[in-house]
């Protein structure tokens, strides 16, 4: 009998978290999707393998027994498959990019020129992820590298190198009363409906909410959103207002919206992040060296950075 490896990583987040929601939220899944995931791989194996109370999700003798042998199962195959994935890249000269929304802005055209220089022969192909996997494709292995917002979800488990920051703005419908201000403040806009990724995405969608910066004010939604175009559409019908890196209003420009500076939210930072398995890749270290080296004038704004290909 065969089992989806994606069953087994769902009863690994269960019987690591020993609770259903924080699984939930941990694997970027609802609740509901989850447990019909355990039940149909406890289907599968003819074994109950958790016993369900108020307190959580408790191992049984049988989950026990399988707990003991998933993690390294799962590291086995994340290592073989990652291997074959990376073989076929390096055979083919391609790197694999995920990328959030508008990725670097204006410096992923500079990456990825310099990269090119850098690689003789070598392209870098863009996968633009939806936003409910803030990791764009690089937590599941189906990236070599990923250009993301920080905070999400999972970062720790993944080497991450910061690239620069920009303020958060707010994206308004024109219609809105404060449309036409200069400078708002965040308090402001406390009561307002917002357009939101999915519960799913955990801590990136409440940094997105500014939820750490509402004085305990809890957060109306207005709509849920996966994808820009979805976002623009929601914000332009007025279903809710959002936040948004400063670029959107130069990437995301559409009719019936408007983009204006805050005060009171912390600014977002734009980051390279990689596996930690591919430290020693020189084709990813060099992708990483020439993230850097375009990103260097937007950090110190004081000119262009050093060239990626100076050795």
């Amino acid at each position: 009998m065969d089992v989806d490896t994606r069953l087994l990583r769902y009863f690994a987040a269960v019987a690591e978290e020993g609770n259903l929601t924080r699984a939930a939220d941990r694997l970027f899944v609802s609740q509901p999707a989850l447990t019909k995931q355990i039940r149909q791989l406890e289907a599968r194996l003819g074994a109950t393998l958790f016993t369900r109370s108020r307190a959580g999700m408790s191992l049984t003798a049988p989950g026990r027994a399988l707990a003991e042998r998933v993690p390294e199962l799962l590291a086995a195959w994340d290592r073989a498959r990652r291997e074959a994935a990376n073989a076929a890249g390096r055979a083919a000269r391609v790197l694999k990019l995920g990328a959030m929304a508008s990725g670097a802005n204006e410096a992923t055209q500079d990456v990825i020129a310099a990269f090119a220089r850098l690689r003789r022969g070598w392209r870098v192909e863009m996968r633009q992820a939806a936003w409910s996997d803030p990791t764009a494709g690089l937590a599941a292995g189906d990236v070599d590298a990923a250009l993301l917002r920080l905070p999400f979800p999972g970062q720790d488990a993944l080497r991450v190198e910061p690239l620069f920051t920009e303020p958060r703005w707010v994206a308004l419908p024109a219609a809105h009363p404060l449309a036409t201000r200069e400078l708002i403040a965040f308090r402001e806009l406390w009561d307002e409906p917002f357009v939101a990724a999915r519960p799913e995405t955990g801590r990136w969608r409440d940094y997105w909410l500014a939820a750490d910066e509402r004085d305990g004010r809890p957060v109306r939604i207005g709509a849920i959103a996966d994808r820009p175009d979805d976002w623009l559409g929601a914000i332009a019908n007025g279903y809710g207002i959002a936040l948004a890196p400063e670029s959107a209003a130069r990437f995301y420009a559409r009719p019936g919206i408007v983009y204006r500076p805050l005060s009171g939210v912390a600014p977002s930072t734009v980051a390279v992040a990689w596996a930690p398995a591919d430290d020693a890749d020189p084709v990813v270290r060099d992708f990483v060296r020439c993230c850097l080296a375009a990103a260097a004038p937007q950090r110190s704004g004081d000119g262009p950075g050093p060239r990626p290909d100076a050795r």
